[in-house]
């Protein structure tokens, strides 16, 4: 059994998915379920034997201990986090705590279990940290993309709070001994994405007839990776990767924010035609960038290609018109995790009234 922290969320809730699909051996899902954590995106395995729920929070110290001592995993794949940008703008105190504090005890929680294992299942353990590639800074236009060698620069409280949990991981590695393994992942996007992130969002309000919001002149450039490509490089990187070591996970697909919203529109346009309103591009509004805003991002992924052997399989274009696809076709998702708590964060953000959203 693997235990994953955060499999409620986005990406953590895609790689149970994918690990129950693709490898089969059973999983502890341990997530708090904050607003953005939702168990109907694990329906489909809520009553399958080798998935096993436990609602906690990586903060609280006695309960994983309990989990640990009482179902063992071989490995911890570590996704539990505050991961919007402008959320941690607003409120900076979540991310510190979650992030930092967080992972602090799970990393103690984990070294103490490890401490007890003996023989191979001490030698074969392992702690996955799942992080970002926002924990580099900003690039310019002409920088070459981010490696794992470049320096750590972050800009927001959420990219100052996963460097900071990055930290923490590559020091229990060292000072402990603890078998850590680091991914830094680009921009994710696909099923299940909760509708506050760029392209959900799009799709959804390009969908209903709703103003798109873009910030500033729309030209920030994102490296933009399948969830279904990074599910597959961590099962890799778990079973592969060195300890100690860290690996970029990015798909080598920049694009600019305005360029997404776009593409999204004329996707919609082809599979959903909105003959008597016209064009969705008509939707997007442009609305005051938000502070800090890094201008670019972008992954070398050419280590873990190079040791590892992994290599996104999907396409931006074929990745996103799976997306839309499949936002298309569950509405019912979508109007289950669009609550008035999610409307009330649109208003604050964006500047949008409650008859815009």
């Amino acid at each position: 059994m693997i235990l994953v922290t955060g499999g409620a969320g986005f990406i953590g809730s895609n790689f149970v998915l994918d690990w129950l699909a693709e490898n089969g051996e059973p999983v502890l899902n341990l997530d708090a379920l904050t607003y953005a954590g939702n168990l109907e995106t694990l329906e489909t395995v809520m009553d399958d034997p080798r998935h096993v729920f436990v609602q906690g929070n990586i903060c609280d110290r006695n309960l994983l201990d309990g989990v640990l001592e009482k179902y063992r995993p071989r490995a911890i794949v570590h996704f539990a986090a505050e991961s919007h940008v402008d959320r941690s703008i607003h409120g900076p105190g979540e991310f510190i705590h979650t992030n930092i504090e967080g992972t602090f005890t799970l990393l103690e929680a984990a070294r103490a279990y490890w401490n007890m294992l003996e023989g191979t299942e001490r030698e074969s353990f392992r702690f996955l940290h799942v992080s970002t590639d926002e924990v580099y800074g900003s690039l310019q236009m002409d920088d070459a993309p981010f490696t794992e060698e470049n320096p750590y620069q972050p800009n927001s409280p959420y990219a100052a709070s996963k460097a900071a949990s990055d930290h923490l991981a590559r020091a229990w590695f060292h000072t402990y001994g603890l078998p850590v393994v680091t991914s830094n992942c680009s921009n994710n996007y696909g099923p299940f994405q909760f509708p506050e992130k760029l392209i959900p969002l799009t799709i959804v309000n390009a969908f209903a007839g709703k103003p798109l919001p873009v910030y500033g002149d729309g030209l920030n450039v994102r490296d933009w990776l399948y969830v279904g490509d990074h599910c597959r490089a961590l099962r890799i990187v778990l079973s592969q990767g060195r300890p100690g070591q860290t690996y970029n996970v990015g798909g080598e697909n920049e694009k600019t924010n305005i360029d997404i919203v776009r593409t999204v529109c004329t996707l919609l346009d082809e599979l959903w035609p909105d003959d008597a309103a016209g064009r969705r591009d008509r939707l997007i509004t442009f609305v005051t960038d938000r502070p800090g805003h890094d201008r670019r991002y972008a992954i070398n992924a050419k280590k873990i290609r190079q040791e590892l052997g992994w290599r996104p399989a999907e396409t931006f274009e074929s990745g996103l018109r799976k997306t839309v696809q499949w936002y298309l076709a569950h509405p019912r998702w979508v109007a289950d995790v669009q609550s008035g708590a999610y409307r009330d964060w649109l208003a604050v953000q964006y500047g949008m009234a409650n008859d815009m959203m």
